[in-house]
């Protein structure tokens, strides 16, 4: 074949790539990002996605279109909403959260769906595996069941007399069993006696608390649960009322006015959600992108929560904190 004919056959392929690629950046993607709460629970979170999708390039309303869907802490809504985007035709669906996604996943085989973060991915059935998720699902996972164990090291050292200790749970998410079982593991090491209060979809807030009392319980370990997430004023407000040290998983709880938490940055979970819907967009698929797990742990301290309930957070715990709000 002639060599200017070959050189002009590159030249077409290389231009018609070029070109290609250009279209598929300038296109405008739209990514439905459904929730169960609402989004002013969840504002540094979200922050946190945007801007992981604008380090990538992204700008909402420029070359990327975001569907809010929020069941305003309605669960039962969330299929209706699922379905909503699913019939916009989206093309990934963000999940903030095990009940958002499991609506997702039943809405739809077809479009991709990233989980911003899931406590078990493999045991509520949403992936194949962490390595080979399979299907149209993948995302990051929150499980570190050993975090529990290191909650109850931290409250030890807060509290050296530590003897018992209530746990906030539900036996009905995967997660908190595995968190129970090393809460009881590290427990056992420390001397400290565990109270397992189950937290049903009926309990009231302060009923855990009032059986912490009659349990004569030191502290309190509240696993991740929702009903306490989204009320964590209320929850925070009941631990000051009772006098009760409680440390946390998420963050947010102390920031609300909690007293520590321990636990998976969620916020750098929904930032690093963004590369995946990076990649989606860019011809990826779920099945070929593994579960990632957490990378980043925080510790932060609630100084004015501790002066509220009268206790002295001693200093070698202090200046381990990764902030300290005063």
């Amino acid at each position: 074949m002639d060599k200017k004919l070959i050189w002009l056959l590159v030249i077409v392929i290389v231009t018609t790539a070029s070109l290609a690629q250009a279209q598929q950046l300038t296109k405008m993607a739209r990514v439905g990002l459904l929730g169960t709460v609402s989004p002013s629970i969840n504002t540094e979170r979200l922050d946190a996605f945007r801007q992981g999708l604008r380090k990538l390039g992204y700008q909402e309303g420029k070359n990327i279109l975001i569907e809010y869907r929020w069941a305003e802490g309605k669960p039962q809504r969330l299929p209706q909403l699922a379905a909503e985007l699913v019939q916009m035709k989206v093309d990934v669906i963000v999940t903030s959260g095990p009940t958002p996604t499991r609506a997702a996943k039943a809405a739809t085989s077809t479009i991709p769906i990233v989980m911003a973060w899931d406590y078990d991915p493999v045991g509520n059935g949403f992936v194949a595996s962490l390595a080979n998720p399979g299907g149209n699902l993948t995302g990051l996972s929150t499980q570190a069941p050993e975090i529990s164990g290191k909650q109850l090291e931290l409250l030890k050292e807060i509290i050296p007399k530590l003897s018992r200790v209530a746990v906030f749970g539900s036996s009905s998410i995967p997660g908190n069993a595995d968190a129970l079982r090393a809460t009881e593991l590290a427990a056992k090491a420390l001397a400290v006696q565990v109270q397992f209060i189950e937290l049903g979809d009926s309990t009231d807030i302060g009923a855990l608390f009032q059986a912490a009392r009659k349990g004569r319980a030191d502290a309190a370990l509240a696993f991740s649960i929702r009903a306490l997430f989204s009320q964590r004023q209320q929850v925070a407000q009941l631990a000051i009322k009772n006098l009760l040290p409680v440390i946390y998983g998420e963050l947010e709880q102390v920031e609300a006015g909690g007293l520590v938490a321990y636990g998976v940055s969620i916020a750098d979970l929904f930032h690093r959600a963004a590369t995946y819907v990076d990649k989606i967009l860019k011809g990826r698929t779920p099945a070929d992108l593994p579960v990632e797990q957490p990378v980043k742990f925080e510790f932060v301290i609630n100084l004015k929560a501790a002066k509220q309930i009268g206790l002295t957070i001693p200093p070698n715990v202090l200046v381990r904190a990764d902030r300290v709000i005063r």
